[in-house]
């Protein structure tokens, strides 16, 4: 049987397959089709069957990272999406949190609101935050409401009442009488995609599921459509934010839930590859064509984050703790009106792509700058399949010397200088800012880029072990093969801590436990091994933030909050306070904010394959050439074919390894060293 997965990133779709009958691997690489990523999908599809000579019948499972919801929110490019409320609250969105979106930039501006005035309708109707009805829904205002919004014929609309994680009857009402109205409409109810309390929020997610819901689904839609043509008997399945898979009806449901599933599967993938190799606490170095994803995982377990900001706008659903730095391959660069040499966010994308890619590109990227540093083939990368045009490069990257009044060699050597320095701040963010000494990591590089410049940025922050995976350029494409199907399930409790008085926290425990099983029931495949965790967010009366602790596993298995699991649970959040903040009130009255159930049916993790043994690095040996390098400039270096390594083989730098998918450079102060599983090991030297 074959195991696929198929990653999209904004430059390439990276296809990783597993025959579980001989447990070989096969990976391959083709250009993203950004008006239509379904059809590269397909084409990998068909690529892999090619390649193995399978028949579409063996293949047995098809996962899948998309960006599609992501590139709808950052390109401000959804549905014409309607929101009705709660009377009074019609400005909930555009007051926010009236915080500034840079505190010494008197020029910022915030994000447009997804939602234009004249599309947002109020309701008379209102309930109290203990879930009582203080006003029982409008019925004549609630036809009217249809009516209007009936006539302005939009695409999509989001129902979003005040205290609905309380009690959802109105919600619930009005939207029926939408879907009724509107059957073409993606209609969805804030308590169905974000059942937590603070109003702007959870406002603000449904609002952003129903600007993405109409894309994704017609892209569901044409996925499917395309998949059951190759032949492939199963459908697929989309791994979401928080790096779990699901259903396509799952992703229809809930689109949110999918603004970060490509990174995901690569935070999955390095996980899985460096704790085979020993590592357990690691950051994630993601950099592909257009963006540098980072992420912490300690123990072997990413953090997980319940919010975050996509394009200024707060999103209430779990997901990994990603952090993304428009710092790519295609990264551009520019000369500031001051003089100052800046790269990125702005990105070449594929299409035209770097000018090195011959194909129209004619602005300097960071793919440039390496080709004509020598880091990058000359000649040719992709195993061949895509020429290199060095002199395409050399007269882009010609525009920043001119205007930096520099050589060409400057001004690429600078280019690489600010890219590295860029990712590196992305490194401190997850790390440094979170409390976390990064020296205590090693750096996980993947993508198509990040082993090109993980260990400049691994020696930036302080960091002296480097692991790139044996096919680093498609391992978000692996983490597809070894990520559970997975869900979350979170419930508004807003309730004192106390022990003698469970009751509302079993009611609220045995709603989210309902929702997992259920879902687990429809989810997971015939005698899967499943499991429900969880987690409850606590905080002090009045303290306007909650911290995170885990579930006593006896509760989750009755669903009921038995003796000592409340007090087990509130000394675990005064211990996680004081770690979080340096102290703790013991005697301080302690809130239940909401509880959060995990559901998921566990996948067999397959083991990646050991290579065989050697110490001779010259068999690998293909040439040499002069690279550039940061602070010796020029020199002499070997180059290596990564597969012709062997376990054992210690690799001094300066070195260059090149491979289908992506290209490592060895610094000259760095010495990489195959592992059993023909990871690259690189120790940095620390100034």
């Amino acid at each position: 049987m074959l195991r696929i997965g198929i990653d999209v990133g904004g430059t390439f779709t990276d296809v990783t397959a597993l025959d579980t009958a001989d447990g070989r691997f096969h990976i391959h690489k083709l250009p993203s089709t950004t008006d239509d990523q379904s059809v590269a999908v397909a084409e990998g599809v068909r690529a892999i069957l090619r390649r193995t000579g399978a028949a579409p019948g063996d293949v047995g499972y098809l996962g899948h990272g998309t960006t599609v919801a992501t590139n709808t929110v950052l390109e401000s490019d959804g549905a014409r999406t309607a929101l009705v409320t709660t009377a009074g609250l019609r400005d909930v969105l555009e007051i926010g949190r009236q915080q500034r979106p840079d505190l010494y930039d008197l020029d910022a501006d915030k994000a447009p609101g997804l939602v234009p005035r004249s599309l947002v309708h109020t309701v008379a109707e209102r309930m109290t935050a203990q879930g009582t009805t203080l006003v029982p829904l409008s019925e004549e205002d609630a036809d009217a409401v249809v009516d209007r919004i009936r006539a302005a014929d939009p695409e999509a609309v989001a129902v979003c009442f005040l205290h609905s994680y309380r009690d959802d009857a109105h919600e619930r009402e009005v939207v029926e009488r939408l879907r009724a109205a509107l059957p073409e409409a993606y209609v969805c109810a804030s308590a169905d995609v974000a059942p937590v309390f603070r109003e702007y929020e959870r406002f603000s997610t449904a609002v952003v599921n129903a600007y993405v819901g109409p894309r994704i689904n017609r892209y569901m839609s044409r996925l499917a459509e395309r998949i059951e043509a190759t032949g492939v008997p199963v459908r697929p399945k989309v791994i979401g934010s928080s790096g779990g898979m699901m259903s396509l009806e799952s992703v229809a449901r809930h689109p949110v839930s999918t603004l970060l599933s490509g990174p995901s599967a690569g935070v999955v993938a390095a996980s899985h590859v460096a704790g085979q190799a020993g590592f357990g606490n690691l950051i994630t170095f993601d950099m592909g064509g257009t963006s540098t994803d980072v992420c912490l995982v300690r123990d072997g377990q990413a953090l997980v984050s319940t919010q975050r900001r996509i394009n200024g706008r707060p999103v209430r659903t779990p997901s990994l703790d990603i952090h993304t730095v428009g710092a790519g391959g295609g990264s551009i660069a520019r000369v500031d009106p001051g003089g100052a040499l800046e790269v990125g966010p702005a990105s070449a994308g594929s299409q035209p792509g770097p000018a090195a890619y011959g194909r129209g590109g004619d602005q300097p990227t960071v793919t440039d700058a390496n080709v004509l540093r020598g880091r990058l083939n000359p000649r040719y990368i992709l195993g061949g399949a895509l020429a290199v045009d060095q002199e395409a490069a050399g007269r882009a990257v010609d525009g920043v010397a001119k205007a930096m009044a520099a050589d060409r060699g400057v001004a690429a050597r600078g280019i690489g200088r600010i890219a590295s320095v860029n990712m590196a701040s992305a490194v401190r963010k997850v790390s440094v800012e979170a409390g976390e000494d990064p020296r205590g990591y090693v750096l996980v590089a993947f993508g198509g880029a990040g082993p090109l410049h993980a260990v400049e940025v691994a020696r930036e922050v302080g960091m002296s072990t480097v692991v790139v995976p044996p096919n680093p350029g498609t391992l978000c494409a692996l983490g597809l093969l070894v990520t559970d199907i997975r869900a979350e399930f979170a419930r508004a409790v807003l309730e004192e801590a106390d022990e003698h008085n469970p009751e509302k926290l079993d009611e609220t425990l045995r709603e989210a436990h309902d929702s997992a099983r259920g879902w687990l029931a429809a989810e997971a495949p015939p005698g899967a091994r499943t499991r429900i965790t969880g987690e409850a967010r606590l905080r002090y009366a009045r303290q306007n933030f909650e911290l995170s602790v885990p579930l006593p596993q006896r509760v989750i298995d009755t669903a009921h909050f038995g003796s000592g699991a409340v007090a087990e649970m509130v000394a675990s959040f005064h211990e996680q306070h004081t770690k979080s903040y340096g102290y703790a009130h013991a005697d301080a009255r302690v809130q239940i904010v909401e509880i959060q159930l995990t559901a998921a049916a566990v996948v067999d993790k397959p083991d990646l394959p050991s290579v065989e043994a050697g110490s001779d690095p010259d068999e690998a040996l293909v040439g040499r050439r002069e690279v550039d390098f940061d602070e010796t400039g020029p020199l002499d270096t070997p180059v290596y074919e990564r597969a012709g390594l062997r376990a054992g083989t210690a690799l001094p730098g300066p070195a260059i390894v090149e491979q289908l998918d992506t290209t490592t450079v060895i610094t000259p102060d760095a010495t990489a060293l195959v592992d059993a599983y023909g990871n690259l090991i690189i120790e940095v030297e620390q100034r």
